[in-house]
């Protein structure tokens, strides 16, 4: 069956946050990072301004609906007086433990500290009745033993409390990119450009660097890590990629440094393709383990690639996310877009992967047929959503018949807003239910 609108079923469905016009926007407002947890019951988004806003999924509504559940400072600005540095409070990233009791735990982090936090409800109670109270009334006080009254206490609310648990810092000379949780649910990893750090989840004081490409001379430095992630089921591996178009997976079994990798994942480059931009628009910005564990999904400047996990030579599939701005590319360096860092998510199911571009456009891949669905998260789509239309873009042309390309077309023009960027996104782990951060706006969509 043909789908008429060229949105695969997808439909707006929600979003949060200011609607005014890119140019009011404050820089505190911006959404830097989105997760669900792995139940798809709670959200979290992060922001340049520190906070960290949880939303809870709303069970009176038919459809995956989300609503405000609580919001809390995670980090503050600070000045490292040594190093004569501002340290931003944006939040770089956030990821949720396995919950264990009534009690939420996540961990977030700025460039220089992480904190893994406790959310739960809690009650507050009053003094109901007293020596000098009965409710509301005032008593006379009680003139002997025999009138004294055991102070009493009634529930009068229930709030939501987030504490900071443990506060892991000082371990990261460079800025912090990435954090990511391991299957175990006791330890996770922490990584700079030069560094990944290990944490158990229980000492703060403590951490062990498991992977160190900081060269003795700082000249002779030719690569960075940019992202890394445990594997989903094998506590002992983990990959991290870098800036050299390559991905490393690494066996903690094998030693304690883990400078030695047990594979990388590479492709030769066409020398005939090469120019001054190959270096940067090559540099992988994000990588992510299939849910399954079998494939490895990368993102670099123009592309997705999924890598089979057994295969280091080349990459499964290749797939070309705005190719229409290769020739664009002198205008992106002169502009820093070329150094945005777009993250890439795999579906729920495995079978699609979603990454961002510009003017708010974002993909969602089939994984087998490579068919793609291009929707874009900007008010268009609740103007959409309240005349019950088909998602912008994708309106059947009235003379030629039903228009193919729709939002894939449109995402081709001269016209693009650079300053509009889909960086961070979020799939529901057992839904077709995606969030999206555009600016300072969550969107949620969801298809059937």
């Amino acid at each position: 069956m043909e789908d008429p609108s060229g949105s695969g079923g997808w439909r707006f469905a929600q979003c949060f946050g200011d609607k005014g016009d890119v140019e009011d926007i404050t820089e505190a407002d911006i959404i830097s990072t989105v997760e669900f947890d792995s139940t798809g019951n709670y959200l979290a988004t992060g922001d340049k301004g520190g906070r960290v806003v949880l939303f809870e999924r709303n069970e009176m509504k038919k459809g995956c609906e989300y609503k405000f559940y609580t919001e809390f400072q995670s980090h503050e600005p600070e000045f490292d007086y040594l190093k004569s540095l501002e340290i931003e409070e944006k939040i770089n990233k956030i990821k949720w433990c396995k919950r264990q009791n009534a009690a939420h735990f996540l961990l977030s982090t700025n460039d220089k500290t992480i904190k893994l936090w406790k959310v739960f409800e809690k009650s507050l109670r009053v003094v109901s009745e007293s020596n000098h109270f009965d409710g509301q009334q005032p008593t006379a006080p009680p003139t002997t033993a025999s009138h004294l009254r055991l102070p009493r206490m009634t529930q009068q609310d229930n709030i939501i409390a987030a504490v900071p648990r443990k506060v892991y810092s000082n371990a990261h000379a460079y800025h912090i990119h990435s954090i990511s949780v391991n299957s175990d649910q006791e330890t996770y990893i922490s990584a700079d450009d030069l560094r990944i750090n290990l944490w158990n989840l229980n000492t703060s004081d403590q951490s062990f660097n498991i992977v160190d490409i900081k060269p003795v001379n700082m000249e002779e430095l030719t690569e960075v890590i940019t992202a890394t992630e445990f594997h989903p089921t094998q506590c002992n591996l983990f990959m991290y990629s870098s800036s050299k178009s390559n991905i490393k997976l690494a066996d903690m079994r094998d030693s304690a440094l883990c400078d030695r990798h047990a594979k990388c994942f590479e492709e030769e480059e066409d020398p005939s393709t090469r120019s001054f931009f190959s270096e940067i628009i090559s540099s992988i910005s994000d990588v992510k383990f299939s849910r399954d564990g079998r494939y490895i999904l990368s993102r670099d400047y123009l592309s997705l690639k999924i890598w089979d996990i057994n295969m280091e030579n080349r990459p499964v599939k290749t797939i070309p996310i705005h190719d229409h701005l290769r020739g664009k590319l002198c205008d992106l360096y002169e502009n820093d877009c070329i150094f945005d860092k777009f993250e890439c998510i795999w579906g729920g199911d495995d079978k699609h992967v979603l990454t961002g571009s510009y003017h708010n456009y974002f993909r969602i891949y089939d994984v087998d047929t490579l068919n793609d669905v291009v929707l874009q998260a900007d008010k268009s789509a609740f103007k959409a959503k309240k005349i019950g239309g088909p998602l912008p873009g994708n309106k059947q042309g009235l003379k030629n018949g039903p228009r193919p390309g729709g939002l894939r077309d449109a995402m081709q023009l001269e016209t693009l807003d650079f300053n509009k960027k889909i960086l961070h996104a979020s799939w529901h782990p057992r839904e077709n239910t995606i969030a999206i951060a555009a600016t300072n706006n969550l969107f949620l969509y969801s298809a059937a």
